[in-house]
C-alpha cells in the first residue's frame, strides 16, 4: 500500500460495507481520516487511521468467499436491529455480509464475504452472470407459462420488462429458471402477473458456484478451483 489505497476499497476491505456504501457514507461525513472528515476520492496511505464514527476500520488482510445455505425466515441484511438476520444467524468469527439478496421466504445459496468489490463483481445486472432458481407454483405448468416466462415478463409494480431467460418445466408444477438480473423479488413477481403463485423457491447456482449437497443452514468456504472458475467468468483475479 506504498500509494494507498482509495478510501472506499479501504472501507469496503474493512468488512463495514460495499464500495458503493462507503461512497454514500463519505459523502454524508460519516468518515474521517486523522480525525478530519474524508472527502470523495481520497486515499489512505500507510499510517492512516481511518474511523466510522468511533470505531476504527482495519483493512483485513484475510480473504472470506463463504458459500451458504440460507433457511426460510432469515433476512439477507447485516442490520443487527432485524432479529432474522443472516449475520446473527451464522455468527461467524470475523465481519462479513450478504453479496446480494434472496428474500425471505426464498431459500438457497448466499454468498457471503469481507471483500466490497465482490459485490459489484458478481451481482452487476450489466454482467449477465447466471443465477439458477427450483421453483414450486400453485398450479400445472403450461407451456404457455414457460414461453411467457422465457419471452420476459412486464412487471407492472416495477414499470420494466425483465430479460428474456432459459426456462423448463421440471415437474406438474415445477420449473427451472436461469436468470441474468436480479429484480427485487423478480421470478415471484414474474408468476404473479401469470397469475401464478410461488410456492417455493430455491437458488441452486451463482455462476459457477453450486448450491449442491450444503445442508440447509450450513455454510462452507469457497474451494480453490472454485475460485479459479469464478475468476475466468469474472475475468480478472478474486486476491
Amino acid at each position: 500500500m506504498a500509494d494507498g489505497v482509495r478510501l472506499n476499497k479501504y472501507i469496503a476491505d474493512s468488512g463495514l460495507c460495499s464500495r458503493r456504501k462507503a461512497d454514500e457514507l463519505i459523502a454524508a461525513g460519516r468518515i474521517a481520516v486523522n480525525g478530519a472528515a474524508a472527502v470523495p476520492g481520497m486515499r489512505v496511505l500507510p499510517g492512516d487511521r481511518v474511523f466510522y464514527g468511533e470505531r476504527e476500520l482495519t483493512r483485513t488482510e484475510e480473504n472470506i468467499l463463504l458459500l451458504f445455505h440460507k433457511p426460510a425466515g432469515i433476512v439477507c441484511t447485516a442490520e443487527p436491529r432485524e432479529k432474522n438476520n443472516v449475520i446473527a444467524y451464522i455468527n461467524y468469527p470475523s465481519r462479513i455480509y450478504p453479496i446480494g439478496r434472496l428474500d425471505k421466504d426464498s431459500t438457497g445459496l448466499l454468498l457471503l464475504t469481507n471483500r466490497g468489490d465482490f459485490f459489484n463483481d458478481i451481482m452487476k445486472a450489466r454482467e449477465f452472470h447466471e443465477k439458477e432458481y427450483v421453483v414450486t407454483v400453485n398450479k400445472p405448468v403450461t407451456e404457455d407459462f414457460l414461453q411467457a416466462m422465457a419471452a420476459g415478463v412486464y412487471l407492472s409494480e416495477l414499470d420494466t420488462t425483465t430479460r428474456p431467460c432459459k426456462v423448463w418445466k421440471t415437474g406438474e408444477r415445477a420449473f427451472h429458471i436461469i436468470l441474468t438480473q436480479g429484480l427485487n423479488r423478480q421470478i415471484r413477481r414474474m408468476c404473479g402477473e401469470l397469475s401464478y403463485r410461488v410456492d417455493s423457491l430455491q437458488r441452486i447456482r451463482i455462476m459457477n458456484l453450486e448450491l449442491g449437497d450444503l445442508p440447509v443452514g450450513a455454510y462452507r468456504p469457497i474451494t480453490v478451483e472454485e475460485k479459479a472458475a469464478l475468476e475466468a467468468g469474472l475475468g480478472k483475479k478474486l486476491w
